[in-house]
Formats: structure tokens, sequence, C-alpha cells
């Protein structure tokens, strides 16, 4: 559970935060002082020692201890970007998280809308990191975050949304956390089929027998190398009376990935328990879009397996067909989360929604091109391109747009079936995988975002551990837009 959140208008005199142990102020660049500021001896004493300027704070935030109290400082420019600030806000908390306070107390300066904006960046920013992520150590305590105590603003409705959007991406990362023992298809379908209880979603599954008989070949490809039939794709659906459009989302779900026969080496497998990141953005963005009551139909769909090499894995040079009738010849056995989108795509797609939208740590050669920092997009119409950065730009969980022309289909051309799963040389492959789903789309709209900023090291934006939550943000950014009409589908 997020920290509690208690608010107060007025702003704090002395005497007020006299008691707090840990306070971040939260300054407007070239602000103009119209009395003392909290804590401003304590201030004046750290900027000096530091041969800084009190402007300074708009380069980096400054902490100081204030007999006893650890007071953080920093100066937010509300001309810069969302991420820019995401990350500045970021910062300044970590000064005073690093010690893992149970209560915090913000103090926001400036004039009312500088007040608001200040407020929902710290107290969303105050929830995602206040949250302590599964740990397995033998003296494990609970640190996290208990109280966040706001001062100069507050919101009629708590910040319900933006609650709503931290809860679905600290969901996104303990999922994406957990070791591959603990999360294995069979548990992550048990925690789903709660969480949809809880959340009155509806939930299907399809499981690797029923998937066998309706011919989703590529899918099973996959999920055979596994001792358990535990693998599954699974359903769920949100509906809210006021809603004009449906969207599906569609997540790649490899709770862990050898490589299957084309086994990865060591240094490459490390942290593959973390293949299931997509499907853990897709149920982020369904749990606050639900939370949020947000007015739009979900669908989503996550693929459950994992990539196990054995006598029955899927080999090269094996021809499967998928459930929409597509012959595909292998290729290489560790582009296995492109197989089991395949047939996921296919389901998703017949129930003909307004745009879909699948979510992936698919392939290397998306990191190469952009690192950690941004995720790749590719979009089957230049309008939803704009969509996709424009939401982007609004959540500060940035994205790349990729080309994705007809004469990229060449190099998956195959003597002896409709298509190649991808090619030995690996050129562009981020590019290909993208032409080979949309085979599956039954030419829908579609967005594929290929999450390489999914682990950034240091944190990314307003998240702070490693692991980010990377495109539960955007998700719901692109879910106002179509609500808005902005997007028009």
């Amino acid at each position: 559970m997020l920290a509690r959140l208690e608010q107060h208008a007025a702003m704090p005199t002395a005497t007020v935060l006299r008691p707090a142990r840990y306070v971040l102020v939260v300054l407007p660049k070239n602000h103009v002082k119209d009395g003392p500021l909290p804590f401003e001896e304590a201030l004046s004493a750290g900027l000096a020692r530091r041969k800084k300027k009190f402007e300074d704070l708009a380069k980096a935030a400054m902490s100081a201890d204030a007999d006893g109290t650890l007071v953080a400082w920093v100066m937010i420019d509300n001309a810069r970007s969302t991420f820019e600030k995401q990350s500045a806000m970021r910062k300044a908390l970590a000064l005073l998280l690093a010690e893992h306070p149970q209560r915090v107390d913000i103090v926001v300066l400036g004039d009312a809308q500088a007040r608001q904006a200040f407020a929902e960046l710290a107290v969303y920013t105050a929830w995602l990191n206040g949250w302590q992520l599964p740990e397995r150590k033998k003296d494990n305590k609970n640190r996290y975050l208990q109280i966040i105590s706001l001062h100069g603003y507050a919101a009629k409705d708590g910040f319900a949304v933006l609650r709503a959007r931290a809860e679905g991406n600290v969901l996104c990362r303990e999922l994406t956390v957990l070791p591959p023992n603990e999360l294995t298809p069979g548990a992550y379908r048990k925690r789903v089929q709660a969480l949809a209880r809880q959340q009155g979603w509806r939930h299907q599954a399809f499981d690797f027998n029923r998937l066998k008989r309706m011919g989703a070949g590529a899918f099973c490809a996959v999920a055979q190398g596994s001792d358990e039939r535990d693998a599954a794709i699974v359903h769920l659906r949100y509906r809210h009376p006021r809603a004009k459009k449906t969207i599906a989302l569609v997540g790649k779900g490899i709770c862990f990935d050898t490589g299957g026969h084309n086994l990865k080496p060591a240094r490459y497998m490390q942290g593959m328990h973390e293949d299931m990141n997509g499907s853990a953005v897709a149920l982020g963005i369904l749990l606050a879009a639900t939370r949020a009551k947000l007015p739009v139909n979900i669908d989503c769909w996550m693929a459950l397996a994992q990539n196990h090499l054995s006598p029955r894995a899927y080999k090269q040079n094996e021809v499967v067909k998928a459930l929409n009738g597509t012959t595909i010849e292998i290729v290489h056995t560790d582009a296995e989360g492109r197989m089991v989108l395949s047939d996921t795509l296919t389901l998703a797609a017949r129930s003909k929604p307004d745009l879909m939208v699948d979510f992936a740590t698919l392939t290397g050669s998306m990191h190469v091109a952009l690192g950690s920092r941004y995720s790749g997009v590719f979009a089957t119409s230049d309008a939803l391109a704009r969509d996709a950065v424009a939401a982007g730009v609004a959540s500060g969980e940035r994205v790349c747009v990729f080309p994705m022309d007809d004469d990229y289909d060449d190099a998956l051309d195959s003597n002896i079936a409709d298509v190649k799963q991808c090619t030995m040389d690996g050129e562009a492959d981020h590019i290909l995988a993208a032409r080979l789903l949309q085979r599956f789309t039954d030419k829908r709209p579609w967005i594929h975002v290929d999450l390489s900023a999914h682990s950034c090291k240091g944190g990314l934006g307003a998240v702070a551990t490693d692991t980010n939550g990377f495109g539960v943000g955007w998700g719901l950014a692109l879910l106002n837009a179509m609500v808005a009409a902005q997007i028009p589908l």
C-alpha cells in the first residue's frame, strides 16, 4: 500500500515544521522571496559551505541538517520537459529517502499554479519511490514510506489519478523483480486471477492444451520446452459504461528466457527473469486505468510462458503454423518473444479493438540503438506515431519512432514457409520483429513498444530503482488522449 497522504493548503509555520525530521522544500526557478524560507539559516550555511548561490538550486538539489531535521531544497523550472522535472524531483527526494524515513514533509512554494504543479510532481515521485520492492534478505525490514505530509497545496481528490498511476507502476516493478522460482507462469496466473477478482475484471485463461487444439502453434512451440504445462494466454477485461473506445493491451510474459536450443551465455541470461516485463506493463496500465475509473474499455492479453532448453523444445529449421494460419520458419530459438506475441496478437485482434498496443522486452538491437533511456516504438500510421511521441512527452517516458517500411520484408522471405521468424545476421532485428508482428494484427491500428528502457542503472525519470516500470505512465497518457478524443481512431 502506498503512503498515506496528509494535505495542508496553508503554508506551514516554523512551529509546524519543527517536529518534522525529513523535509523537502520545492521552489520555482527565479523564486522571489516574500518572507523567510523554511529552514533558511541552514540553507544559507549549506550554500556558503559549498560556495554556491541560491539560484544554483535549479542545477542540483541540496540537503543540510537543521538541528536534527534533514532538509532538502530544490528549484524546479516549469519550462523544462516533464522528464527533466521528474529527474530533478527524484534526485531531491533521494536525499531524504536514502535514510528510509516513515514520514516526509513536503513544502511547495510559488504562485498558485506553481504550487499545484510542484505538489503533483513531488507527491507522485514520493509514492513511486517510497515503496519497498520485494527483497529476500534474512534481515529484511519494512522500510517503506508511510506518511506524506504536503504543505502549501491541497487537492480535492487527494491526487486520485496520480495515485492510481503510481499503483500501476509499483505493481509492474514488483512483478518484474520477483525471482523466477517465485514467478513461474503458473504462479503468475494465480496472482493475476486473484487481482482480477479484487478489481472486478473478467478473467479468461487459454492454457497450453486449449491453445494446442486451437492451432496456436507459434505460442505452443515456445511453451512446449517446459516440463510444467503452466503456460497460458491470459485475457482480462475492463469495461466502463461511458467508454467510446476499446483498446487491446498485449504483453510479452516470458518468465525466464534461457534462449532455448540457441542457449544464451551466462552474461546474457542474467536478468532474464525480467523478460516478462511487457506483460507487467500491460497489467499495470490496466490496474491504473481501473483505479482511476478511466472511461475506456480495455482488453489486456498476457502471453505467459518460459523459453526452456529440453528434448521437447522447438528447434531451428522447424516450421510451425500460427493461430491465423501463417507458417513460420524457425531461425533462432532465442527469438521466442515474437512467437508468443504472434498468437496473442491474433486473439486480441479478433474482437476488432479501436487500437492495439503491445509491450515487450523484445530485441537486443533496440537496446543497441537507444540504450536504456528511451524505448522504441513502431506504428501503423504517422498520426499514431505522433501520438506515441506525444504520450512520451506528457508522461516523461520518452520514446523514439522507428521505420517500418514494406521492403524490410525481403529479409524475412522463406523458401519453405510464409515467413522467417528472423535472420541470423541480426541486422535491424528490432524492425524485422515489428514487421513480423504486424502480420498478426489483422490490419488494426497498432503500436508496438520495444522496452529498451525498462531497466536503467540509477533510475530514470521519476523512478529511482533500476527496474522502473517504463510504459505504465506512457500508456496512461495515451489512454487519456484517446478519452479526450485527441487520437481520432
